[in-house]
């Protein structure tokens, strides 16, 4: 398995098709440097490449998920403006903005099914992490802080693009506004996140049996529930309906049909082929 400066992959149980993907960085609360930026993207197309992974837990090392980019990064990105032309400094600055924004959006890229495990702070660019995951789950200790505009910045990887269709367009523009801190509980009531638990421990058992459930489901159905929502976004209820029939003309008459069906009429769990 492929070593990385920012990243660890870990697999925990080798009997199962659930993989962890840590930020690693705890020193710095797994602030976004320059190398996560070009690693993020690698990491995620191995895993999704890879046929014993079924399901993807993305959390930090230490007490935090991320506490957003690395101010140094930023500072580098800031004073890369060199050349004297404003148009090529700034088409620079947009090339540099673009690879960026394409490694957050390497999750929705994943065929599998990334669960975010969020504990302590989750900023800035963690909130641009999280919003591209599939689904959210939070300790109660974990605070999150559309931060941007703290720093004279308008977010640019992904929140103000994504938040809203999940906590409502008036809360994302009330929290991508005021910068203000919010808690894991407010998270919950607000939908950016599924679940709240009382500690870093429970959240990481309870994301466990939520992802091992998912990973004994049919893999096909599986990334083709993900690929359909995330598709039928951009569509019309019409549009969307017929995206799916074709999806589904393609796929739907598998052997992990036959196998669903033969393990329920027979009162056994399903074993599903790989993917």
């Amino acid at each position: 398995m492929e070593k990385y400066q920012t990243l660890e992959i870990d697999q925990k149980n080798p009997n199962s098709p659930v993989f962890y993907l840590y930020l690693n960085c705890p020193k710095h609360r797994n602030a976004l440097s320059r190398d996560f930026f070009t690693e993020f993207p690698k990491a995620l197309s191995s895993l999704d490449q890879n046929p014993n992974v079924n399901v993807i837990v993305l959390t930090g090392a230490g007490d935090h998920f991320c506490a957003g980019i690395d101010l140094n990064n930023l500072s580098s990105i800031a004073g890369s403006s060199v050349s004297g032309d404003r148009g090529r400094d700034g088409e620079r600055l947009r090339r540099a903005i673009k690879l960026m924004q394409d490694a957050i959006t390497a999750i929705e890229r994943c065929r599998k099914p990334v669960i975010a495990a969020i504990q302590g702070a989750c900023i800035g660019g963690g909130i641009d992490i999280v919003t591209a995951c599939d689904i959210r789950y939070c300790s109660k200790d974990a605070f999150f802080s559309v931060k941007e505009v703290d720093l004279a910045i308008t977010a640019d990887l992904g929140t103000l693009q994504r938040l809203p269709s999940i906590v409502g367009y008036g809360h994302a523009l009330e929290l991508a506004l005021t910068g203000r801190r919010f808690s894991g509980q407010e998270a919950k009531e607000l939908g950016l996140v599924s679940g709240v638990f009382g500690s870093k421990q429970e959240l990481e058992g309870s994301v466990r049996l939520v992802a091992e459930g998912m990973a004994a489901k049919s893999p096909l159905a599986v990334t083709g529930t993900k690929a359909v929502l995330q598709r039928s976004r951009e569509m019309s209820v019409e549009q969307g309906l017929d995206y799916v029939a074709t999806w589904n003309s393609a796929m739907l008459l598998s052997d992990d049909l036959t196998e669903a069906v033969s393990a329920h009429m027979q009162k056994r769990k399903p074993v599903f082929a790989k993917l």
